[in-house]
């Protein structure tokens, strides 16, 4: 009998830097975190790499076009919804400190806002592992795990 392997979501974040501020969008009407900020973001398509998935949110997100040699991978995290059985996800977080392009929101039946933000100053209402990432890679972590407490 063959063994079945265990599965999980992988998905790529954009953290876009600007001085000392980062990019956030309002998560609005999507069913997950809606009225929260979050990063632009996607699940990796089959057959798509991590860095093709962000490159691929980005212009579709937020209309920008970054190239693979603008990404630096910052960030990843193995991530548990413990609400929800088998819904484990792999993420990974991509800064870029330049793109082409004006950033605009290009998808606004699902975000309501598009802000920078501080770093020292994220609002309250952020998911609460995106504020924990950011943290960490302020640190200079580069693995966690998220919501297996």
């Amino acid at each position: 009998m063959a063994k079945t392997y265990h599965k999980n979501i992988p998905a790529s974040y954009l953290i876009l830097m600007k001085d000392n501020q980062v990019l956030l969008l309002r998560r609005f009407n999507t069913g997950y975190g809606d009225g929260n900020y979050s990063l632009p973001a996607g699940h990796v398509d089959p057959g798509e790499t991590f860095t093709q998935c962000i490159m691929r949110e980005g212009l579709e997100e937020i209309g920008v076009t970054i190239h693979q040699q603008q990404l630096s991978l910052s960030h990843i995290m193995h991530r548990n919804n413990p609400m929800k059985k088998n819904d484990e996800r792999i993420d990974a977080f991509f800064i870029a400190k330049k793109w082409e392009g004006e950033i605009e929101n290009k998808e606004p039946h699902k975000c309501d806002d598009l802000s920078w933000f501080s770093l020292d100053d994220l609002p309250e209402n952020i998911l609460p592992y995106v504020k924990k990432v950011l943290g960490y890679i302020n640190q200079g972590v580069f693995y966690s795990e998220f919501g297996w407490e």
